[in-house]
This record gives C-alpha cells, structure tokens and sequence, in this order.
C-alpha cells in the first residue's frame, strides 16, 4: 500500500518546481538601503520592484514606471506608475509610496543624495503620479532610480518606506515577484521565496539583465547557506541543490569535468577587491598613514590568495575604475604597479607618526573570498609594522560590527575587506566608494572635499571627454585622500545543473529562470 500512496507525494514534488540555491553568504540583513551586501540587493530584487531597470547594455528602462516626461527646461520631471501595481499584502502600490521610498534610499545612496540636493520638491499630487520640481537639471534621474547596484532603489509601503535610514526594516512586504516566507527563515541555515501570485510583469518584450517583463517559471526559491566551499561542490554535483552563485576558483576544475554542470561568467566587468579603512578613528584618520600600505601592498598577492593562478580568474593594475570601461586611467596607477618595496612602507609609516595604536582587522570566516583578502591583508599590515588585532566572525556578525562608528576600544573596527562589482564603479555618479562625505557615507567615512567637488563637477560635464578628464582628476586624488586601496579584480563563475536553463548574467536573478 505504501507505493500507491507515495506517489501523488512525489507528483506533487515534482509538479512544484523549486529551485535550490546556494548564496555566497548567509542572508544576514534584510533591508536593502541599510546595508550595501551585495546578497541583500539580490534578497531584495526578489521582493521588491524599482520604478526603473537596467537592461544588459547598461540602458535604463521603466519598470514600475509607464513613463516619464520632462520639461523644456529639464527641472520639473512627471513619473506616472503603470496599473495594476500591488503590495504582497493586497493593498495597492501608490505614488506616496514610492516618496517616501526616494526618500529613504536618498538617504544612503550616494547618487541619491546628489540627487535630492537637486530636488525642490518631490511629491505625488494623485494616486498614480510622482513629480520632482529641481533646483538644477538632473539627467541622470532615472538612472538614479532604475541602476541595480547597491543600494538600489526599491519601493516600499509608505508605512516601511518611513523608517529611519539608519535603522533597519525587518518586515519584507514588496510588490516584487517573489514573495519573502519569513516563517521559513533559519539563521545561517536557509531562506525561502514563493512566487507571488498577483505579480504583473512589465508588458511587451523580453526581460533583459533587471528590465522588462519579470516572468516567474518558478513556484519556489529555497536559498541554502552553505559557507564550507566542499560541501557546497558535492551538493551541487549530487543534485542536492541547484545553483551556486559562487563557487571556490579552486573546485572549478573539479566541477568543470562534472558534464552535468555549467560554468559561466557571472559579469564580465567582474568584481573589485578592496581595502576599506576606518578613516573617523586612529590611525587610518591620517591620510598619510593610509598612504603608507601603498609601497608594499600587491594586487596579485591579493588576487593569487583569492582565486589562484590559473590565467583569467584575475587581474592587477586596477585603479579606481572598474578595467576596460571609460572612465578607467592609468592616472596615479605607478602606486600600485611599480616595485613593491616593504622597506619604503615601513620609512612611510614611521614618517607619518604612527603610535603603535591598535589596528582592528575583520575578517568573515564563513565568506571565503573575502577571508582569503583579510588574511592577506592583515599579514600585509603587520609586516608593515601596524599593531594588528585580527577577527575573524561569521559574515553576518561582521556586517553588523561594519555599522559601528566607535572606536576599536567600544567595539569598532580599522579595516576590512570586500568586492564590490565592477558595474558598480562604472563612473563617479554609482560609486559608493570614491565619496568623501564623512559620516554621511558608507562604513568607512572617508572626507574629501576636493572629491566630492570633483564629482559634481562630473555630474554637471558635458560630453564624455569633458567626463573622462574628471574622471582621471578624481583617480589622481583619490591617490592621494585613500578612500580605499583597490587590490585586484576576479571574474567569478555561476556554477549550475545543466537542467536549469536561462540563467541570466550579472548577478542572481531568479526571474526568467527554468527547471527543467
């Protein structure tokens, strides 16, 4: 009797096609404008919508927006949302909502502060429509509010939205196409994601990078956390789960022999290593003493640590714009690329007055890329003859301690590592890490007026010559304010069954994804 019953179990199985993921990291914040982790905003692409995408040639497309339009003079903006929008509780998506959610993600996004500098006034006079009246033009306006890097700006219920910036929301209600199953989330363990229903895709066309129509073949979304790189392998080559996002470059070998798996490039602008200092505390407050790691520090050191030897997993000579795109120079780049020289770094620190103070290096222990620059980097600064207190703690404790601005002495912290992706250092409007706006910006703080003068000045150029020199002025400072160290660029892999197909680039996106 038992096999007759069994079977409408396992139909049943079958017929609900759930994909089973594996994430680089644990889901450990929720709120996409909190924090800038990169498995956030895929978190959040899922669960909430954007006014604007991006379609894979880098073109902004509207999304929840059925258009705009623009004044002759270019300072008075009408956005109208498209029909039928609707929050995963029932309740309509409306014009307050996507204000206050501006707002709030204005609030932490650098491109969004320039923005609402900008603005006189943002408000929506009807249910359907938001106008923003500027104190200046604005052309990058829907590139502010459609651009997927982090944080990006996704619509909330007004009643969300209304948080403090600096505070986290923990309720996930979005009108996007995957609905949050808090019920089933297990710390460090899984998370889980159901198709929403009621979702209404973007009309006409084909869905393309986080524009058009987002077209679920999926009717569920279980992210597995495995942070032990082996056990991710052997699951993914088992069948256990489905998709890793970021499997170890030393198992790709392995998994590339494995005919039932697909490799891919995830983005061929890949990802940017770098080494953020705590620039509100000593000694990283002396820009000299920041300068000083210049001499000694190698990219491939960096890069050899994290991804191996094997040609076209990583590259050096990164400067502060992602490699190969406009905006990159090699203005400065002698810093990075000529002989390194341990002896010169020690002479620099001991010029500079370093007192011997305590230096708090970071290090996730469950994030393997990131453990590899962290322990490259703290070695690095001990040779150099800083006073190294290394830390290593799950991910998700590391970026809590992340929003600390106390000293090391009250629990703060002087350096870590992360990548950011290099479609998010395109250029001065996105790039989180080249401001120089204190505490008013990401962890790190770094303050540089002559930056931040810069970068308007790019905002306001016109022509990409004009945008290009700017931009090679604000390498060359960056050099010498050290808002952070670049330390190489990798070209990570999507590792995948071959029975999952149409598995977009650029990062995780689970839309238009099928199981075959």
């Amino acid at each position: 009797m038992a096999a007759p019953l069994a079977a409408p179990r396992l139909a049943a199985a079958q017929a609900a096609r759930v994909l089973r993921f594996v994430p680089q990291s644990d889901l450990a914040v929720l709120d996409p404008i909190w924090s800038s982790a990169y498995v956030t905003r895929n978190h959040a692409l899922m669960v909430f919508d954007t006014l604007y995408g991006m379609d894979a040639e880098y073109r902004i497309q509207p999304q929840m927006a059925e258009g705009h339009a623009v004044s002759d003079d270019g300072l008075a903006w009408t956005i109208r949302l498209r029909e039928g929008l609707r929050f995963h509780d029932g309740t309509p998506v409306l014009a307050r909502d996507a204000v206050a959610s501006i707002r709030r993600w204005g609030a932490r996004d650098g491109l969004g502060q320039s923005l609402l500098a900008a603005t006189e006034e943002l408000a929506a006079p009807d249910d359907r429509t938001l106008r923003f009246r500027l104190k200046d033009r604005f052309p990058l306006l829907a590139h502010a509010l459609g651009k997927p890097g982090s944080p990006a700006c996704v619509v909330m219920p007004e009643r969300l939205a209304q948080t403090d910036p600096f505070r986290q929301v923990t309720e996930m209600v979005g009108s996007g196409p995957f609905r949050f199953l808090a019920n089933e989330r297990v710390s460090g363990a899984r998370v889980a994601y159901a198709r929403n229903p009621d979702y209404v895709p973007r009309p006409g066309g084909d869905a393309s990078f986080t524009a058009g129509p987002k077209r679920v073949h999926l009717d569920r979304v279980e992210w597995i956390v495995m942070p032990d790189p082996s056990t991710a392998a052997a699951a993914l080559r088992a069948g256990e789960v489905d998709w890793w996002e970021n499997p170890a470059f030393d198992l790709l070998p392995l998994l590339s022999r494995d005919r039932r798996l697909v490799l891919a490039v995830q983005d061929p602008l890949g990802f940017i290593g770098c080494l953020r200092f705590n620039q509100l505390h000593p000694p990283f407050d002396n820009p000299a003493i920041r300068r000083a790691v210049l001499p000694a520090l190698s990219q491939a050191d960096y890069m050899t640590a994290v991804a191996g030897d094997v040609p076209g997993h990583w590259s050096q000579g990164v400067g502060f714009f992602a490699p190969g795109t406009p905006m990159a120079s090699g203005e400065g780049m002698a810093a990075l690329t000529g002989p390194r020289d341990l002896a010169a770094s020690r002479r620099a620190l001991s010029a500079a007055g370093y007192k011997g103070e305590r230096v708090v290096v970071l290090g996730p222990s469950d994030f393997p890329t990131l453990k590899a620059m962290a322990d490259i980097g703290a070695d690095l600064l001990k040779r150099i003859g800083f006073n190294v207190d290394y830390q290593a703690m799950d991910w998700g404790t590391m970026v809590q301690r992340l929003a600390s601005m106390e000293p090391v002495e009250a629990g703060g912290w002087s350096a870590f590592h992360t990548f950011w992706s290099g479609l998010d250092m395109l250029d001065p409007a996105i790039h989180q890490y080249l401001r120089g706006t204190g505490r008013a910006g990401r962890s790190g703080w770094p303050s540089s007026p002559e930056l931040e003068r810069l970068r308007e000045g790019w905002l306001a150029a016109e022509g990409e010559a004009e945008r290009a020199r700017i931009a090679r002025a604000m390498q060359a400072r960056a050099f010498e304010d050290l808002p952070y160290i670049p330390v190489g660029q990798i070209l990570p892999r999507f590792a995948h069954r071959r029975e999952v197909t149409e598995v977009p680039g650029g990062f995780a996106i689970f839309w238009g994804v099928r199981k075959g």
